[in-house]
């Protein structure tokens, strides 16, 4: 013992300083971290939100982008719509074409449509005066188209046409071609050069309301993504002194409290004292423990053998049974209580010596299958209780195989005594809130294993 409390007061100097030789308090500590974490996480919130603005606003300027391009592109796709019926309709003169080209002009309203949705953006001045010019020119283009489809429905003959084509009158030199060469020159008037021509002005213009939409939209991306940038970058300091900052927490905290209680648990499982080391409240909390742990040394070396030991079989009596009841930390113990089945029946077949026989073999077995700190007593007759100390974590598996183990002993008749069977009740310590109940529960759960036909075991369950 002395020896133990000089390795535990010739501490290592820990890194913090020789000022915290009493120990950093957790409850500042805490505290502080909470604060600190509590800024970092409002500078890498804040810097999300920017970014998340940013982004947003960048992704409506390419939505924007997106729109008017489509705007302009619609217009050409339904000046190109309106040429692609009129000369269909001058080469077969199909009425289907008519009605497609009409449908388009005054219903769809393509183009009409794309100027509008530029015209919402005052930003767009610039390419909207672009596309309306390709306006003015598709829509001289329809005069010219008009004029070739007149001349079809005179080479027809067709009585229902639009109205708009009411107003238009064909030349007298037209007027007196032949059905046929009125057909040839509708088909000549919307495939000459100078139809094209226009077309192309169309496309040029088009082109030319395009690239004034990618500038402005290219500028103000590239604002976006200066801005986006920055708030990036902050959010990346932010995420690194959070990641330092939890690097810290983890190295203080192994410091302070992991290794001082992973040291402190193995120096349980080896029954002796604990480092006091770590923080101000595990120093605090190792002292008392230290303390408690000398009382229990010194109350169990006080025990006399005799007194506190069964002369039968070695156990520990009654006596020691309570004095071990009111020293045990139950949270971490098992107990189980072992009743030997028709113990009376053996008694009165096979002699009192032999039942005696039948006990000690019940002890000298319990003794190699259970710990050397696990602690064995004899309370009555033929009942026994084993203390599994430390063992608070166990695994069911591991207490099911030791009670299956002991099972087979009792039952093996090589000794030459008789087999008999053993019923168990199992009681986890810190599934019984009071400890006075603790005996309670456990005959409980194995009186239950005897109403089950007993050579079993019961585990009792929280209720």
């Amino acid at each position: 013992m002395d020896n133990n409390s000089q390795s535990e007061e010739k501490e290592p100097k820990s890194w913090i300083g020789k000022k915290w030789k009493s120990g950093i308090s957790l409850r500042k500590l805490h505290v502080w971290l909470i604060v600190s974490m509590i800024l970092l996480s409002g500078i890498v919130l804040y810097s999300t939100y920017r970014m998340t603005i940013t982004f947003i606003r960048l992704a409506d300027e390419v939505e924007v982008h997106m729109e008017m391009e489509n705007a302009a592109h619609e217009l050409m796709d339904a000046s190109d719509y309106l040429t692609e019926n009129v000369q269909r309709f001058t080469i077969n003169g199909d009425l289907r074409f008519l009605d497609n080209y009409f449908t388009e002009a005054f219903e769809s309203k393509r183009r009409e449509d794309a100027i509008d949705k530029m015209d919402t953006d005052p930003a767009m001045k610039d390419a909207l005066q672009e596309l309306n010019e390709a306006m003015e020119y598709s829509v001289e283009l329809m005069g010219q188209e008009y004029y070739a489809m007149r001349l079809v429905i005179e080479a027809k003959g067709y009585t229902d046409y639009p109205k708009e084509l009411n107003d238009i009158s064909l030349s007298a030199k037209d007027k007196a071609l032949s059905d046929q060469e009125k057909m040839e020159r509708a088909t000549e008037i919307v495939l000459n050069d100078e139809y094209y021509e226009q077309k192309d002005h169309i496309r040029q213009n088009m082109q030319e309301s395009i690239e004034k939409i990618d500038k402005l939209v290219r500028g103000t991306k590239k604002a976006e993504l200066d801005s986006l940038r920055k708030d990036l970058g902050l959010v990346h300091c932010a995420v690194l002194i959070q990641i330092l900052s939890i690097l810290f927490i983890i190295c203080l905290t192994s410091h302070l409290g992991i290794h001082p209680i992973i040291r402190a648990v193995d120096r349980i499982r080896e029954d002796s004292p604990i480092p006091v080391a770590g923080s101000r409240e595990f120093r605090y909390l190792a002292q008392a423990y230290n303390k408690m742990y000398t009382r229990y040394r010194k109350s169990l070396e006080n025990l006399n053998f005799k007194v506190s030991h069964d002369k039968l079989t070695g156990a520990y009596n009654r006596a020691g049974y309570d004095l071990l009841l009111a020293n045990i930390d139950f949270d971490t113990t098992y107990m189980m209580l072992f009743d030997v089945d028709n113990f009376k029946s053996v008694n009165d077949n096979y002699g009192h010596e032999v039942g005696d026989r039948i006990l000690i073999k019940l002890v000298q077995v319990l003794k190699g299958i259970f710990r050397d700190d696990d602690c064995i007593c004899r309370i009555g007759g033929d009942e026994f209780v084993v203390f599994m100390v430390h063992s608070g974590n166990a695994k069911r598996k591991l207490i099911e195989s030791k009670l299956n183990q002991i099972s087979q002993e009792m039952e093996n008749t090589e000794d030459g005594l008789p087999p008999v069977s053993i019923s168990v009740g199992i009681v986890r310590g810190k599934d019984v809130e009071d400890p006075a109940r603790m005996f309670e529960k456990t005959d409980a759960a194995m009186y239950e294993a005897k109403k089950q036909g007993k050579n079993t075991y019961i585990f009792y369950t929280k209720e």
